[in-house]
């Protein structure tokens, strides 16, 4: 059996990291078993539903790599088909028109509650052995209701969740397309995961409530279920659910913020699976490792801070010519063109980063003005350092560009001036970098173009 998993968001607004939790997981089980993965869109909420919000699904699962095999497949282009399904059901008995109108729907869940009862629809409208339906009312159009068995249970053994049964007594008969013709969410799903042969359905726990009305529907066209994985929620900080009402960000501002995609995808899979005590780890690692036995029960928090631990682990080890175009990506939002200098700028100030962002603000300083707050120039320019920083821009003029001549200029003054490194590496660094600290001068100069070191010191 070829494992297929899908991705089915809503384009109803910005995908975030909870949403993307649930692409991520079914991508690297397809992967992991040289499966394969669709992505579909379930546009069917026209009035919420944009081009926008789609756009930036693809856009943020192309950042993090998250590769689809077929797709995108948009359930308003698929209307034909799920209406020929409809019809198809219909016909064998197993969907039925209810014209029970709204108003009586909410007076009879009043009643329900009143008499201390679980709202449901109560089966007016089912045709059943032997019942008199009511008359059909004038110039009211039907919405379509599954007819749901009464007897025995829907039970799954759910990869996350365990053995999970529900009572079909529970259930009442789901409507399945509106007065309009058009289908409805639990119905639609089906069909698209029946027509593209959907293996595991791996989604959030909010979708529990669906499935069961999902297994009988399925069941009723002949077909068997796909394998489960109901995800726990993902929090934010504050232990809410995430979402954009409560703070979340998109996807694609994580990018913008200076954060890896590796980073990114080892932080998200720790987010509700482990791997014994790794913390750390390659994607090609976590295809290597990953299962569903290993999915969490519990909710998952979402912590920034250890997010940017982890961003900050994969910056140190990232080769720094692909780093460098990354960074240059964030100088060119400001306007500066970045040169071949940039690798090794990059190897010299990564460890001292969490975000790609942290170190384009480093990089700044080579290509861009810098400025000194008053109070580092009040501390480390003083009238005793003048002549030392003057003695050294002299000797600097006649010196080879790099680091060990440069460190030996650096030895000399500091003799000839009775100094020890801090006394003049600290006012040097902020004239040329714009503060007091910094990695090894000698490196950091030697990477910054001689004249611009010169005029910098100029100005002490």
């Amino acid at each position: 059996m070829t494992v297929r998993t899908r991705f089915a968001p809503s384009p109803t607004g910005f995908i975030h990291l909870g949403n993307i939790r649930s692409a991520l997981y079914p991508w690297a089980f397809a992967r992991a078993n040289q499966g394969e993965f669709i992505l579909r869109i379930e546009d069917t909420d026209l009035e919420r539903s944009s081009q926008e919000a789609v756009d930036v699904i693809i856009e943020g699962m192309k950042w993090l790599g998250l590769d689809h095999d077929e797709g995108p497949f948009y359930q308003m282009q698929r209307m034909d088909r799920y209406k020929a399904v409809l019809a198809e059901l219909q016909a064998r008995g197993w969907v039925y028109p209810c014209y029970m109108s709204v108003e009586e729907l909410d007076a009879l869940r009043e009643r329900q509650m009143a008499n201390k009862e679980k709202p449901r629809y109560d089966g007016t409208w089912r045709p059943e052995e032997g019942k008199t339906l009511p008359p059909v009312p004038e110039g009211v159009k039907p919405v379509l209701r599954f007819k749901n068995p009464r007897e025995g249970v829907v039970a799954w053994d759910d990869k996350v969740k365990g053995r999970i049964e529900i009572s079909n007594a529970e259930l009442d008969d789901l409507v399945i397309a509106r007065p309009d013709g058009t289908p409805t969410y639990n119905f639609c799903v089906v069909v698209d995961d029946m027509d593209m042969n959907i293996t595991h359905v791996i989604r959030g726990d909010d979708h529990v409530n669906n499935t069961p009305r999902q297994i009988n529907i399925f069941k009723a066209l002949g077909k068997e279920p796909p394998v489960y994985a109901h995800l726990p929620t993902v929090l934010n900080e504050q232990g809410e659910k995430m979402s954009k009402r409560n703070g979340a960000k998109a996807v694609t501002q994580y990018r913008d913020e200076g954060y890896l995609a590796d980073a990114m995808v080892n932080y998200l899979a720790r987010l509700g699976w482990s791997h014994g005590d790794d913390e750390i780890f390659s994607r090609e690692q976590f295809l290597s490792w990953f299962d569903l036995d290993h999915l969490g029960r519990s909710a998952a928090q979402f912590d920034e801070a250890k997010l940017r631990w982890v961003n900050a682990q994969h910056l140190k080890s990232m080769e720094d010519v692909a780093l460098a175009p990354l960074v240059a990506a964030h100088l060119a939002r400001h306007g500066i063109d970045a040169d071949d200098r940039l690798s090794d700028i990059c190897a010299l100030f990564k460890d001292r980063c969490d975000t790609t962002v942290a170190l384009a603000d480093w990089a700044k300083a080579f290509y861009a003005d810098v400025q000194a707050s008053e109070e580092d120039r009040a501390k480390h320019l003083t009238d005793a350092i003048r002549p030392a920083i003057a003695d050294l821009r002299e000797r600097l003029q006649s010196c080879d560009w790099n680091k060990d001549a440069i460190g030996a200029v650096f030895k000399s003054v500091l003799a000839d001036h009775s100094l020890k490194m801090p006394h003049l590496a600290m006012p040097v660094r902020v004239l040329v970098m714009g503060t007091p600290q910094t990695p090894s001068v000698d490196a950091v100069l030697a990477l910054q173009e001689k004249q611009k070191v010169l005029e910098r010191l100029q100005k002490a």
